[in-house]
Order: structure tokens, then sequence, then C-alpha cells
């Protein structure tokens, strides 16, 4: 089947589901270690899950069309199967990543005001405490109920493509996550375009390396599902055993990595590719952060003919929205671009006066519009209206722009060079982060009087300053214990004044350079 015709005719990411199914029914679809399901292996219980799941959520009040709900489990096959049972019943899915903190799957829970919750067997008990007054649903028990086509006919019928499809959780300022609701259309779109232009196939094994939670992951699970290919799941523990996290790779002869930069360099920075080096790998496409150059050579050195990729993009737009091949033979010691956008996406520069800049070596605002972009955040009209506004360069009639609120200029060959943020959010280890977030809750421990968080750039390094009685030892301890791993600051020090504006805000910039920054 013609692939651009495919996806026209697209509406619903089940029907990649569905495709795959017809051309591969006993093609493996998805891999766990020595686990696995086939095409119709994965349909069949999908359906059996969105079965179960229908005639429960939908007895209720209201039908299961766009409603979210919940999962609560470890990531793999049953997670994947529980996505997709999720779909079928009509609702969308937001993954609740067991390795938060119960701190930060609360703030999440109360956004989501999910009614239902998929768990496991295993982690029932832990789910009921976590998430009263959802209904829990126990995944071994959904995926062994009857298939009831009519009614899944039926929810089908009612679908359009611009329903949600899952919400991701990314920083808010106020401590608040914010979740992303991302739509079939966006997913859709995108993943046309991205296995297209990388000539992603059904003889690819894809080796997903990034949590459910994280959009990443996206372009594992839904190129896979498009094209045919086989998705591989890398445990999570792997990544802290590079040799296991290498023999894993070779033994299932990965041909394409889609991987956070953080996870590449993990490997490199271990030389685990004078290990040994995955050589069936043919594309490595990476993303989340500024790629080291010297780690890329690493990588590069190893794997001469393989097609390295930068790609660009929040979660706000679904994925990526620029993307960049690098060249043989080209130096990037002075930075990799991020490149030119997907086919269907504007993106463009602004200045400050709201003006698109077109001209070389201009810094202005990053701003993307089209058909990729997110709903919006879920359940805060106002700070979607904060980032998702009307473009400024038409006046005539409604049209929706995402701020992504990073800077970039043009270089000579026309391709768009990342310069930072204009407000105090970040990229670190792949996440987008409010700096104000990790702040409030470092102001909130017992024993600080105050706080302040800044991103070394150049070091890739997030590091807090504090005032107060607590041990900084103490400290960390319990920022680990309430808040994500990736919110942490690697480097904390207790310092004994800091500097405030004429307001009486925070004065990042004097305070670092008084306080040395942290070297």
């Amino acid at each position: 089947m013609n692939a651009k015709n495919d996806v026209a005719a697209c509406r619903n990411v089940l029907t990649m589901l569905e495709n795959s199914c017809i051309r591969y029914p006993e093609k493996i679809a998805v891999r766990e270690r020595d686990s696995f399901l086939t095409y119709a292996q994965l349909a069949e219980l999908s359906k059996r899950t969105g079965s179960a799941l229908a005639g429960s959520i939908s007895s209720g009040s209201g039908s299961a069309a766009c409603r979210p709900v919940g999962v609560y489990m470890e990531k793999g096959i049953n997670a994947l199967v529980a996505f997709f049972g999720i779909v079928y019943a009509g609702a969308f899915y937001s993954m609740f990543n067991t390795e938060l903190p119960d701190e930060r799957l609360r703030s999440m829970r109360d956004v989501l005001d999910a009614k239902s919750m998929i768990t496991t067997r295993e982690l029932s008990a832990k789910a009921a405490a976590l998430f009263p007054g959802s209904e829990l649903f126990i995944i071994e028990d959904l995926m062994a109920a009857e298939i009831n086509e009519a009614a899944l006919g039926d929810i089908r019928s009612r679908m359009i493509d611009t329903d949600p499809l899952y919400i991701n959780f990314t920083s808010g300022s106020t401590g608040i996550p914010k979740g992303i609701a991302v739509s079939h259309r966006s997913v859709i779109d995108f993943i046309g375009c991205f296995t297209r232009i990388f000539s992603v196939t059904s003889e690819d094994i894809l080796a997903n390396q990034a949590p459910f939670d994280f959009d990443v992951s996206v372009k594992d699970i839904y190129s896979a599902m498009y094209v045919g290919a086989e998705l591989v799941i890398v445990p999570r523990e792997y990544f802290s055993a590079p040799v296991k996290l290498i023999d894993y790779l070779c033994d299932n002869r990965i041909t394409v990595m889609v991987w956070a930069v953080s996870a590449l360099c993990l490997i490199s920075t271990f030389h685990g590719l004078d290990y040994k080096t995955p050589d069936t790998v043919k594309k490595i496409l990476f993303s989340g952060e500024v790629m080291p150059y010297k780690h890329l050579r690493q990588w590069q050195q190893h794997l001469p003919d393989t097609l390295f990729v930068n790609l660009y993009g929040p979660t706000e737009i679904t994925c990526n929205c620029t993307y960049h091949i690098l060249e043989k033979e080209r130096d990037y010691s002075a930075g990799i671009p991020i490149g030119k956008p997907f086919p269907n996406e504007d993106v463009f520069l602004l200045s400050a006066e709201n003006e698109r800049i077109t001209e070389k070596g201009v810094k202005g605002a990053i701003v993307v519009r089209g058909t990729a972009l997110a709903l919006g955040y879920y359940r805060e009209p106002q700070k979607t209206a904060e980032s998702f506004i009307q473009n400024p360069l038409n006046k005539n009639y409604p049209e929706t722009v995402y701020l992504t609120g990073d800077l970039g200029e043009y270089d000579e060959n026309g391709d768009l060079i990342f310069r930072g943020r204009s407000d105090n959010q970040i990229k670190y280890m792949g996440h987008r982060i409010e700096l104000e977030e990790i702040e409030r809750a470092m102001s909130a421990i017992d024993g600080v009087e105050r706080c302040m968080c800044i991103f070394d750039e150049e070091k890739q390094r997030l590091k807090g300053f504090y005032i107060g009685t607590i041990e900084k030892n103490d400290l960390v301890a319990v920022m680990r214990s309430t808040m994500p791993a990736f919110m942490v600051p690697g480097f904390v020090r207790r310092v004994d004044q800091m500097v405030l504006t004429k307001n009486g805000k925070l004065d990042r910039k004097k305070t670092a350079e008084l306080i040395g920054g942290g070297k």
C-alpha cells in the first residue's frame, strides 16, 4: 500500500497497528528480553483490553470519548497493550512512570483527574494507595476478556483524528506539572513524514530507549507500528550496565536507534563501543539536548557508514519539528544545526517586534505552526493561551502557533542553530524543566531559607544553591525522594548570600557571578 495514501486515509493510530497486522500477522511486533508478541497477537490482546475497558468505563456516567485513562506500570509489552487497548475503548492514555517519586505521581494524578487507571497485579496495592478514587483495572485481567467487535466498531465510528491520543507531563513553573495533550492527527502526520524521510521500513529493528512517558518513545512505537518493523524494548536497568546494554543491541541486531543524547553519551562515556560495536545499526537519530562533539565523534568513528541525524522539537509540537542529517566530512566542532523543518511544519524566527527574521546570524524566538501542534495543556486554558497563541504574522483569520521559548538563528546554509532559552526553562537529560519548579520544591524543604538553580550550558550541568541550616547531603537525599531524578541538581552548594533585584526577586546572573557559579 502506498505510504502517502496510507497516511491520508488514517484517522486513528489503530489503523497503523491493524494495517501491519494484515500485512505481517506472524511477524514480531514487539520484543522484550525473551518475550515477544506478533502483530496478530498484539492486535488481539489490545482488542481484548479495549473491549473490557470500554464496557466498564462506558457503563458509568457518560461515554469513554475524550476521557483519560492512566497507565501505572513498568514500560514494556503490557504497557503497549494497555495504550492500544485504551484507544480501542475510545479514550486516551497517560503513562505514570513507576520510577517517579510518589509526590510527583500524585501531582500528575491531580492534573489528569483520571477516573480509571490500568496497572499490574503486582503493583495493584501501590496503585490503590496512590490513586484513591480511581477505578483500578488489572492488565492481566483485561487481556483475558472476550473481544466485542460490535462495541469496538461503534466506538471507532465516532472517533475523529483530532481526538486526544496521549498526555505527557512536563515541568511547570508553579510546581504543578503540565499535561501536554497530543492528538491522533498530529502523530499520524509526523510519523508518516518521519518514516519516509529516514527510510524506516518493515525490515528494521528499532531499539526503544526512552521511557514511555517521554515523547522520544512515540517515534519508536508508532514508527514500528506504521511500517511493520520490530520494536525491541531495552530494559531500563541495562542503562546502568553498559556491557549488558551493548550486548543487548548486538544480540537483537538493532538497525535503528532513536535515542536521547544522554543515553548515547552513557555508552560513549564508558567507552562501551571499544568493548563491542553494534555494527548492524544503520541509523542513529538523537534529540533532547545538545550532542557533545567528542561523543558524536566516538560514535561516528565506530560506525562510519551509519546515518546520524540531529532532531529538535519540544513535546508541544509532537516529537520534533526540525532535523539535520549530518554530513560525513563536515566539521561540527562549533555546533550541530537543528536544521530544517519537517514537511507540513513551518518553523520560523520572530523578532522582539513580532517580525519574521530571515537574515543569517540574527537571533530570534523559535516559533512553530502546523498540524503537529499539540492540542494544548490539559485542563490549563490559561497556560495554553500563553504558549499557543494567534500567529502574530497573520491578521486575517485564526491560526495558532506555538512559542517554544527557544532562541535560534540561521547559519550560512539556511539551517537553524539553537541558541538557548529565552526564559528559565532548560533542557536537561532530555527533559524540559522549569528552574522555578526545582526552586519551589527545594524551598519547601525544612532547613532551606532561600534557594536558586542555574543551568551551566557549557558543562550541561544543573546546579543548586541555597541558604539554610540543612546539610547538603540531607538536602540532596530529600530532593531525591520527592523529585524526579532529572530535576535533582548534580551540584549543590550552601552559600551565605544571594543577590536580589530592586523588586526583591532573585538575580540569577549576579548571584551566579558572586558565588562563582559552582565550578
